[in-house]
């Protein structure tokens, strides 16, 4: 495998920000948006470019390799090649999977995908689901994934620039879908046995999902997305729930400053936090390591507008009680924040950088 030294200058003179007791330490800057990344070990690196690109990098031995290319991804627009997660049995199926928006005569529909690492190469590429998403719009895609510990991914799907698409349960736009491992439908997703809904469904409702995290010590499933105008949602989101999109919103219209919808309405679920103005919400994870213990059993958001990491204090009842923002000094859009295996914390921007945090 051929080794792709992409004019990455490996800063280790360290850049220092302000954030209180934190810093953040540049490990590399590349060309491109940097969308998703996750560890196949404590010192590699798996990680996403938007324009198709996946790389392996070796913290260790600071060096980045290019890995595979995704040839028939849509990057146009908010299109591209998406997120990357490790498969929780990756020891045993050395799965890997992703998600990115696939060129379809020219338009893109968000698409599961899921390939082989083994030896420091991938292979075996595969689409796992093409979702139902075709818009004639190059926008809300989605889309993040993660796990439960019960053999299940669940990833997020915007609702493609199309209102009503998040309403209309025959497509897979504005929704959070809900898989086994295998690509198959579990038998008790909410709308299995309704013929008039997907199977795949298990919340809708949803604008543009941006990011989605199971918090596997309070088996709590969270995801944030962006609004309009304001109104950025963090949710809890449970089956069969109706999120609300486009008839409940705390947000406004871009070209005015009309209200879309209302702010609230029976049988529609209320955000945990929505955020006025928008911050544009990008990735969350739920920390629950030691390495930064005021950090700890916090929900961490990371925000491209506002370009700064949000600290969100939950209390036993899943509410949101607190908020702190640090690395707004930064300047850089924030795309994605990743746990190592033993708890070291590293966010990715949409200027091609990755930064690990580090405690003053």
């Amino acid at each position: 495998m051929k080794s792709l030294i992409i004019s990455i200058l490996f800063l280790f003179s360290f850049l220092y920000v302000n954030a209180k007791e934190y810093k953040a330490v540049k490990m590399i800057d590349i060309q491109g948006v940097i969308w998703g990344m996750d560890f196949i070990s404590e010192n590699k690196l798996i990680l996403t470019v938007k324009n198709g690109n996946i790389f392996l990098y070796d913290i260790k031995r600071k060096k980045i390799d290019k890995l595979y290319e995704v040839t028939d991804v849509f990057n146009v627009g908010q299109g591209g090649l998406l997120d990357v997660k490790i498969s929780p049995n990756f020891k045993k199926d050395k799965t890997i999977f992703f998600t990115y928006s696939k060129n379809i005569n020219s338009r893109g529909a968000t698409t599961l995908a899921k390939a082989k690492f083994e030896n420091d190469q991938l292979t075996n590429f595969e689409d796992i689901l093409v979702t139902k998403s075709i818009s004639n719009e190059n926008v809300h895609y989605g889309s993040r994934i993660t796990f439960d510990e019960k053999g299940h991914l669940f990833f997020g799907v915007g609702e493609r620039g199309v209102r009503d698409n998040a309403q209309d349960l025959t497509n897979h736009a504005g929704t959070i879908l809900r898989l086994n491992l295998d690509g198959t439908v579990p038998k008790d997703n909410p709308f299995v046995n309704d013929k008039t809904k997907l199977d795949e469904i298990y919340s809708y409702g949803h604008r543009n999902p941006q990011g989605i995290f199971y918090d596997k010590k309070n088996n709590r499933l969270w995801e944030v997305e962006h609004g309009p105008k304001g109104g950025d949602e963090v949710n809890l989101i449970q089956a069969s729930k109706n999120y609300g999109w486009p008839i409940i919103s705390y947000g406004r219209e871009y070209w005015s400053k009309k209200p879309v919808g209302k702010k609230e309405k029976e049988g529609m679920l209320q955000a945990k936090k929505y955020y006025v103005p928008s911050i544009a919400t990008s990735s969350i994870i739920y920390y629950d390591k030691d390495i930064y213990s005021e950090l700890k059993d916090k929900l961490i958001v990371s925000a491209l507008k506002l370009r700064h990491l949000n600290i969100l204090t939950v209390d036993k009842n899943a509410n949101i009680v607190k908020e702190e923002r640090i690395f707004a000094k930064l300047g850089d859009r924030i795309r994605n924040i990743a746990q190592s295996p033993k708890g070291l914390l590293y966010f990715s921007t949409d200027q091609g950088k990755i930064y690990l945090i580090r405690k003053d």
